[in-house]
């Protein structure tokens, strides 16, 4: 594959690339660079993390990364997550891989690494301390969004130590390259400072899109703090749908939605269009009774844009497709649960807990 597909593959995932010209560079240099994501483990998984996620995995090693995914477990328990219980951290990291496994991530050209094994390195942790002594608690401390917390809410002391862990993975996984979403934008571009100064390297960033939750947009900020804030997120259950949601669940969220007729910027049941099931399926049919002009057949997401902005297609017609593709999606993956032993008993274990932030 030449450089230019390559780009291309990568350019589809990230939303914003710092930058393009490094990315080229690297790729004309490394044929596999290496490519990282990672995620506290803390409770049940949405789509976003799911299905989303194995999207922009496969597209990343379709052009020739070599991927790892971070289960950041030390991380959630230095950010209390799940009360602070390092077990039931743990725990949820393997349901987030038992998900991954089902939900059409090519797992096999994954490597999966969990922070609780990175950690037992004294290498490691003297990269933890090279970064805490080259950059203020105030800095850090402004890094408080990758924990989904506002700079005041920065309270435990755990809470310092998280960004100088997640600057430090970058250089001990080795990643040529950080694809996380917009909302970790500030530690990437911490260790892209830092990096050289450590005589390190400057890490690429491909940040991908942050998928909107179902609820009607009510943030007064503006670009990347606005997107943290309407993001889909598991502290807000009503508003997220769940790799193992019910069909009916699925019905009932997307049926609740916010989706204005004729709107297509923050419409939660467009951006899943776009990023899940034009992904997933190359056409959509749109079922409708003849009155309303009767079944659509939809082979991209522009067409589906020309209809809905033209109010040739209703907000009740979309949800009903919507729901109907997204449970399509999820079903096998719900099925996984129910049927292996092991991955039912996860599955309860992780729903019993109690969710923090």
């Amino acid at each position: 594959m030449d450089i230019t597909t390559k780009l291309g593959l990568i350019k589809q995932v990230g939303e914003e690339i710092l930058t393009e010209e490094e990315l080229k560079t690297l790729l004309e240099i490394k044929e596999h660079p290496i490519a990282y994501d990672g995620f506290e483990p803390s409770g049940n998984i949405h789509i976003a993390q799911g299905i989303m996620r194995a999207v922009n995995v496969n597209k990343m090693l379709k052009a020739g990364i070599k991927f790892k995914m971070y289960v950041a477990d030390w991380h959630g328990w230095a950010n209390n997550k799940l009360g602070g219980d390092l077990k039931k951290i743990q725990a949820c990291g393997d349901y987030l891989v038992e998900v991954w496994k089902t939900c059409g991530m090519d797992i096999d050209k994954v490597e999966f690494i969990r922070a609780s094994d990175v950690v037992n390195s004294m290498e490691y942790w003297k990269k933890v301390m090279q970064v805490a002594r080259n950059t203020t608690v105030k800095r850090i401390t402004r890094c408080g969004q990758i924990m989904g917390r506002e700079d005041s809410e920065v309270q435990q002391a755990s809470q310092i130590l998280y960004p100088c862990m997640q600057c430090a993975d970058i250089f001990e996984l080795k990643a040529d390259i950080t694809q996380l979403g917009m909302d970790q934008r500030k530690v990437n571009v911490l260790a892209r400072e830092i990096g050289p100064k450590l005589n390190w390297w400057k890490p690429v960033v491909v940040s991908h899109h942050m998928l909107v939750g179902l609820e009607k947009p009510v943030s007064n900020k503006t670009s990347v703090e606005r997107a943290i804030d309407l993001k889909m997120s598991k502290s807000k259950p009503g508003t997220a749908i769940f790799m193992t949601d019910s069909e009916e669940e699925i019905k009932r969220k997307i049926n609740k939605a916010y989706c204005p007729e004729k709107t297509i910027d923050e419409n939660p049941l467009m951006e899943y269009a776009k990023y899940i099931i034009f992904e997933k399926f190359d056409s959509i049919r749109i079922e409708r009774s003849k009155k309303f002009g009767g079944d659509l057949e939809l082979n991209s997401y522009n067409e589906l844009v020309k209809v809905f902005e033209k109010g040739d297609l209703h907000p009740v017609d979309l949800k009903l497709a919507i729901a109907n593709y997204i449970n399509k999606l999820v079903e096998p993956v719900r099925e996984h649960f129910k049927k292996d032993k092991k991955a039912k008993e996860l599955l309860e274990k992780v729903k019993s807990f109690k969710i923090t932030r």
